[in-house]
């Protein structure tokens, strides 16, 4: 089983690099192949609406948006699981995470065809870092997104510096049973 997962945040040593590493161990104890991608290592642009609100991104499922966007997402189709983990921004996804959830949703949720993330189990996991304010909106928003692209909502967990010790292990156990749920 491949799984990607799919950091957004600038802190490569922080509560969301922290929650990789837990989901990467959980998944490669249940002999799954990890790759991990953060986001802000990326070029990834915000959604333009080209032309009338919609561009290629609604009948070729294609962004014509040309960044690292177009590599990132020929990529999905090649794994089986994923797992996104953002930091939480004023109650929100981090930047780098809404621009790649907002041109995916727009390529992959009106496909006729299933989409990359279709019947895929998926965790979405929202790292706040601060107060913990917006971890439920944030988790909304992550949501949303799964249910248009049609992935399969495996679990969706937040995760605050005051909870970080139990929800590590947490996470490390949620991705390994991900694995063999799937």
């Amino acid at each position: 089983m491949n799984v990607l997962i799919i950091t957004a945040s600038p802190n490569v040593e922080g509560l969301t690099a922290a929650c990789s590493n837990a989901a990467k161990a959980g998944a490669e104890a249940a002999g799954a192949n990890v790759v991990t991608t953060n986001l802000n290592k990326l070029h990834i642009g915000n959604c333009q609406a080209c032309g009338n609100g919609w561009g290629t991104c609604r009948n070729e499922h294609k962004c014509q948006v040309q960044d690292d966007f177009q590599e990132l997402h020929a990529s999905l189709s090649g794994f089986d699981a994923f797992v996104m983990i953002t930091p939480v921004y004023w109650g929100d996804l981090s930047e780098s995470a809404k621009a790649f959830t907002d041109r995916a949703r727009r390529c992959e949720a009106l496909k006729q065809d299933k989409t990359v993330f279709e019947a895929k189990p998926f965790m979405a996991i929202a790292a706040a870092g601060g107060s913990g304010n917006g971890l439920v909106s944030c988790l909304a928003t992550m949501e949303r997104f799964l249910t248009h692209v049609k992935a399969d909502k495996f679990d969706l967990l937040g995760i605050t510096q005051k909870s970080r010790g139990y929800k590590l292990d947490t996470l490390y156990a949620a991705s390994k049973a991900m694995i063999s749920y799937a």
